[in-house]
């Protein structure tokens, strides 16, 4: 604001240029002069008004407060532009009222503070402009419009809550009065940058934007902009949403969320620890079984021997089934998908299932189609065991059989049973976890878990699962892939690597095995079987065995995880290198976390599972020493 000294010459420009009422008052409110537009608007006769306070020319009930409005504005003079939105009125000599709009700018000259109002009368009957000022208050957002200058022109009822300001109190400011005191240069040079390129900026655009209250509190808020043109000039309309709930709802989500990664960081690594660890006193147990079988003698000694393996297998499925269902809960297995023929996958588990089925008195059949589909074969391997498994369990006579079918670009894998049957009113209900059949006759055997771990694998593979049932006659599941039709693919479906019953094979075994207990088992069982046994705890001391033996080692036997950080993958890999030949190896393991698909990539080398089925193990061991290959699969 310039001091200009007070002229006759100004006077006459300000009086004379004016087009509406102009009055000119002191810092006391004295009227010090009016213009023949204001004594015609008010009612008084030419030099009437001179000398008088401006309160005069205000209803009576408003005029305290316009002394104190006054008062303030003396304190801190601004301009307000005409375009106040401000309820405002005059009131004539003859004490009629009108409805008016008022302009204000601070003259500071010689004689002190001189303030200009310029009135212009507003027309109650102007229903546009009535409808404008009620659109500006009902508005849901707080609204503020700004001049070229940066100056707050207009303001609606909902900015005045939302900033603690009174109305008067931000008309003729610039709009940083509402921003952080930090941010006013910056924002300064955006406003200067948006009004040289005015455009539309809708709600939510740009970087994040802070505002502040009266009381100096900072909030959170969403601008949209929008350039106005009118006759008095440029305009900014901004709306304002204060965001500060939906901000501490975006702040508790990533919270939760990051808490879930934890949760799930910190499963994730129990699960991988209790793959392995858990498995480990099991696995153990499962070899001394199987070395006490092949050494003792004694009858009843025998069948003690037996119960103890039923109770290891029991133990071994459970164990088996509550991590799997940890792990696909917690979202730690991913499918690892290739092409292949059914055919191999079916023709590998019916031995097993054979011998299953035979133990409980049942008849057991399977078929296969010529099918080629691309999925997980170790999951879907788990899928159809547990569905063979769960029909031998509920099947006391008759037959489980094993069927896979190609129809209409499918591949159809369905397990058909004689059994118990399932009660329709229990069918939605089968596949929820430790859920056991209600119907007369059912096993106790099982844990619930079987068809729980078959439809969450189901909907990992994307297989259609369907169950068909007769209470009393029987029961068949099904699961659908589609086929790969690949012309280009081409699979030796063959023979999959199965042989019969080989004699004892002897020949060395080179066991690395970080577990003393574990170790000790698996030399028990190996010897028991007629190996010599060559034992070491990590990579580096399993290469320097090597110096110390005097042929090639028929087979390899590693952990996957062993001492001081070293895996199986290096130890097979480092004998193989001695050796300089590719000696079939078995890595064993009961981690359940991706690092294990090294092994996978071994050639000549299978991957296999804490604990293990020492038949299994044996047979496999037997057919890898005499062709010096690993069984397939």
């Amino acid at each position: 604001m310039n001091r200009v000294p007070l002229s006759a010459d100004i006077v006459g420009q300000i009086l004379h240029t004016s087009t509406d009422a102009t009055i000119i008052t002191d810092s006391g409110g004295l009227i010090r002069l009016a213009n023949e537009y204001a004594e015609t608007l008010f009612g008084y006769e030419s030099g009437e008004l001179t000398g008088r306070p401006i309160e005069a020319l205000i209803p009576m009930e408003h005029r305290d407060r316009h002394r104190a409005l006054r008062d303030s504005y003396n304190e801190s003079p601004r301009g307000r532009p005409m375009v106040s939105g401000l309820e405002l009125y005059g009131c004539r000599k003859d004490g009629s009222t009108f409805r008016c709009e008022i302009a204000l700018n601070p003259i500071e000259t010689d004689d002190g503070l001189l303030v200009t109002s310029t009135v212009r009368q507003i027309n109650i009957v102007d229903d546009s402009e009535a409808y404008f000022r009620h659109l500006l208050d009902s508005a849901p957002d707080s609204m503020v419009i700004i001049d070229e200058q940066g100056k707050i022109s207009i303001v609606n009822a909902q900015a005045e809550e939302m900033f603690g300001y009174e109305r008067e109190e931000m008309l003729g400011r610039t709009i940083e009065m509402l921003l952080p005191d930090r941010l006013h240069m910056r924002h300064k040079a955006h406003r200067q940058s948006f009004q040289s390129s005015p455009r539309l900026r809708p709600m939510g655009a740009g970087s994040e934007l802070l505002a502040r209250r009266q009381d100096g509190s900072e909030f959170p808020v969403e601008i949209s902009l929008s350039p106005v043109q009118s006759r008095a000039g440029r305009f900014v309309s901004s709306v304002i949403r204060d965001v500060t709930e939906r901000k501490r709802m975006e702040d508790e989500i990533i919270a939760a969320r990051q808490a879930a990664e934890r949760a799930n960081k910190a499963n994730s690594a129990f699960l991988a620890a209790a793959s392995h660890d858990l498995r480990q006193p099991v696995q153990a147990l499962s070899l001394l079984n199987g070395a006490l079988r092949r050494t003792v003698t004694d009858e009843r000694a025998l069948q003690m021997v037996e119960s103890q393996e039923h109770s290891l297998t029991a133990m071994t499925n459970l164990l088996n089934s509550l991590l799997d269902i940890s792990r696909l809960d917690a979202g730690a297995v991913t499918p690892e998908l290739e092409v292949f023929p059914i055919k191999r996958l079916i023709d590998r588990l019916s031995d097993e299932f054979a011998r299953q089925a035979q133990h409980t008195g049942l008849e057991f059949s399977s078929s296969a189609s010529t099918s080629v589909i691309n999925s997980d074969p170790n999951l879907l391997a788990e899928v159809i065991q547990n569905l063979v498994s769960n029909a031998i369990r509920y099947t006391d006579k008759g037959r489980v059989r094993l069927d896979c079918v190609e129809q209409a670009g499918k591949c159809i894998i369905k397990v058909t049973d004689t059994g118990i049957g399932i009660a329709e009113e229990e069918l939605d209900e089968i596949f929820r976890e430790f859920h056991q059949g209600k119907t007369r006759g059912a096993s106790k055997e099982g844990f619930g878990l079987g068809l729980a771990i078959v439809k969450r694998l189901s909907d990992l593979l994307n297989l259609t699962i369907k169950v068909e049932s007769d209470l009393g006659r029987g029961s068949c599941f099904s699961v659908s892939t589609p086929v790969v039709n690949d012309s280009a693919t081409t699979i030796e479906l063959g023979e999959t690597g199965r042989t019969g019953v080989h004699e004892a094979v002897t020949g060395m075994v080179v066991l690395i095995e970080d577990d003393v207990n574990v170790a000790n088992a698996w030399g028990l069982l190996l010897e028991a079987e007629g190996y010599r046994v060559a034992t070491a705890a990590s990579a580096p001391e399993a290469r320097a065995l090597m110096n110390h033996v005097d042929e090639v080692p028929a087979l390899i036997i590693s952990d996957f995880h062993l001492l001081d950080g070293s895996t199986g993958v290096e130890a097979v890999s480092l004998i193989r290198d001695h050796f300089d030949t590719t000696i079939p190896a078995f890595i064993v393991s009961g981690d359940t976390s991706k690092v294990v698909k090294d092994a996978r990539l071994l050639d000549n080398c299978t991957l296999m599972s804490k604990p293990i089925d020492t038949n299994r193990l044996l047979s496999a061991a037997r057919q890898a020493v005499a062709n010096g290959r690993v069984p397939q699969d």
